[in-house]
């Protein structure tokens, strides 16, 4: 289960309040491995979370660690506790190693309507000290937490992204017209560019006639309405995308990478995160066509840095 605004706590995979007892607990546990495992007809999925649940909970030391980790006691705290306030601490060694170029705000956008949705929810005259809080996060409509859960994907691919080494230059929230319609991140190196999304749908996801399906996928049409976007800006800026790439966090997706053959003629990827820079270097399987190098990069560098613009 990772940090995730659509992700159930463990206690509630468990059919707990957070401040349960021990014994209440194990009950729960019983009665939950009981209820779903897949010899007396229950879910295979479900079994398998109420265990990654106890992994996470099933002693007083990993439940002190789970607790601090998810922020699960900390209403009202400061929001630096917050699993959704802020990107993860970088590593206090020194990377001297170069790294990309990187232009424009993962995420911002989406933390922006998230914050504005957060309070209009909450209320007028009401005060919001937290609005990361991860109780109160929890307990918003599915919408709001849906923003939140993707300024998130979109903060750890630019993470990836941004250690691809200096050979690759990347543009965050990037406008192909209306904020809605942005794409958030185009990606430019030696095997091509790629236009990307960052998407947490809050479950797994399948391919099913070259686009993603899924009980959580909207809009109903990723892949293609990705392509179309990047279809406006390659109009615009006189430019050709190598691929379309959708990335979704690792557990949401049974294979590593996954291939939906062309769209809109051009190969299109759904990928877990963590290979996600694995692609990037060495260019999609489908249509994999000659390295960009030399003055054609650098042509292409330009193009795109004088024409994208950035969604406000």
């Amino acid at each position: 289960m990772p940090d995730s605004p659509l992700s159930a706590s463990a206690y509630e995979v468990l059919g707990v309040q957070a401040s349960a007892s021990e014994s209440e607990l194990k009950r729960a546990f019983r009665r939950a491995l009981r209820e779903t495992h897949p010899d007396t007809g229950g879910d295979p999925a479900r079994f398998a979370a109420v265990q990654d649940a106890w992994e996470r909970v099933g002693t007083p030391e990993k439940r002190r660690s789970y607790d601090a980790r998810s922020g699960t006691h900390s209403r009202g705290s400061a929001s630096s506790s917050s699993p959704f306030s802020s990107r993860p601490a970088s590593s206090s060694r020194e990377d001297s190693r170069p790294r990309a170029r990187t232009h424009g705000h993962p995420g911002g956008w989406r933390r922006e309507r998230f914050l504005d949705s957060m309070r209009e929810w909450v209320g007028r005259g009401v005060s919001l000290d937290d609005p990361y809080d991860p109780a109160l996060v929890r307990s918003a409509p599915r919408e709001i937490r849906r923003t939140l859960a993707d300024a998130l994907a979109e903060e750890a691919t630019a993470r990836t992204v941004s250690e691809l080494g200096i050979g690759y230059t990347v543009w965050h929230d990037v406008s192909t017209g209306a904020p809605e319609r942005k794409i958030d991140h185009v990606v430019l190196g030696p095997t091509g560019i790629f236009a990307m999304l960052s998407e947490d749908f809050g479950g797994q996801v399948k391919v099913r006639r070259g686009e993603l399906i899924g009980p959580a996928v909207a809009p109903e049409k990723p892949m293609h309405e990705l392509a179309a976007r990047a279809k406006t800006l390659s109009r615009q800026l006189k430019v050709n995308f190598t691929c379309f790439v959708i990335i979704v966090p690792d557990n949401d997706l049974a294979e590593p990478q996954i291939s939906l053959g062309t769209v809109k003629g051009q190969p299109a990827v759904v990928v877990r995160q963590s290979v996600l820079a694995h692609l990037l270097r060495t260019g999609p399987e489908l249509g994999r066509g000659r390295d960009i190098g030399g003055n054609e990069l650098f042509d292409v560098r330009t193009r795109l840095s004088s024409g994208i613009r950035f969604v406000e």
